[in-house]
């Protein structure tokens, strides 16, 4: 096996700014943790806890790795679903030292006897533990260091609400325009040493979904491409070609997102059908279509959620080369 080339993990760690100044896009949320953090420092304290919100690949990891480089602080990372007793957490917060900062991504996903220990722990940085069974059972608090806490989320609505007002700054962030991840895909091509015409640089920012994630993941596709089929340079036709060869077509479709619009169309007849059914016909589970494909279509309109089920728009149909499917009334009854 070939040792693994630290400085293409040095690269690959490049990707991600590491300063507000930086990054690129979320113009408001950047604004706002800024001037958090600025009053922090001026005042000697760490910061409020910060809960960043949105789709998966939008920057919330590389956020809360900015909060801890630009607070001067250490950064200790964990997840959700790797909190699933109050002693997981008891654990994490009792090892922080003063002022450092603790990523929980996916924090909606922790064990509900661990968010309630988390309530105390960010108001009054202190957890009380349990010593002993049944009557004998006492209670012990234990001071902790104070910390920032910045946690992430997908699926904010799941956040119960005394968690969530606990927060001193809640973050929304949202998808890029093509502007954007034309600077990210920009900067990202420098790092890796790409040579990206601007033809290209905005034929793979069409196709990312609006997520600087997708973006940068395209791009190591095509320099792939160019390294074996192009001598390094990246043309559009280029371009073009490792995208299909990827699966990835024009407007940013994939071979699920794909899948699910053609048995939505041509197998359903345009729906409404529910989404276990739905999920069934392509083979996948339903919380991976309905958290991995079902946003983006119906961001571009391609998809709709009826009472009744999910249903195809015309754009769908248009797009599947079956436009006059969407004219012939199929959407009468909806």
């Amino acid at each position: 096996m070939e040792p693994i080339d630290e400085a293409e993990l040095a690269i690959e760690g490049a990707l991600r700014p590491s300063s507000l100044d930086e990054f690129v896009g979320q113009a408001k949320v950047r604004g706002q943790l800024q001037l958090l953090l600025e009053a922090a420092a001026i005042q000697g304290r760490s910061a409020d806890h910060i809960l960043l919100a949105g789709p998966p690949g939008l920057g919330k990891t590389t956020l809360a790795m900015i909060v801890a480089h630009e607070s001067g602080r250490p950064l200790r990372m964990s997840s959700g679903p790797a909190i699933q007793h109050a002693g997981d957490l008891a654990a994490l917060l009792s090892s922080l030292t003063p002022g450092e900062v603790l990523f929980i991504d996916e924090i909606h996903r922790m064990a509900r006897s661990a968010e309630e220990m988390l309530y105390l722990a960010m108001e009054d940085f202190r957890i009380d533990i349990m010593v002993g069974k049944g009557a004998g059972a006492t209670s012990i608090p234990l001071e902790l260091a104070p910390f920032t806490l910045v946690g992430a989320t997908t699926r904010s609505g799941l956040l119960p609400n005394p968690l969530r007002d606990r927060f001193g700054f809640t973050g929304h962030l949202e998808f890029y325009d093509e502007g954007e991840l034309e600077q990210v895909i920009a900067r990202s091509a420098l790092v890796l040493g790409v040579d990206l015409p601007s033809d290209s640089l905005a034929e793979i920012a069409r196709r990312s979904r609006g997520t600087p994630r997708i973006a940068n993941r395209l791009l190591r596709r095509v320099r792939d491409y160019a390294l074996v089929h192009g001598g390094g340079a990246a043309s559009l036709s280029g371009v073009r070609a490792a995208l299909e060869l990827y699966d990835v077509d024009p407007i940013g479709l994939d071979r699920l997102d794909r899948a699910v619009l053609e048995a939505l169309v041509r197998r359903f007849r345009g729906g409404p059908v529910g989404l276990s059914t739905l999920a069934v016909a392509v083979g996948e589970e339903a919380e991976t279509v309905e958290s991995v494909v079902e946003p983006y279509l119906v961001r571009i309109g391609f998809l709709g959620r009826t009472p009744r089920g999910r249903v195809a728009m015309p754009e769908a149909f248009a797009h599947l080369g079956l436009a006059h499917h969407a004219e012939a009334g199929l959407f009468d009854n909806l």
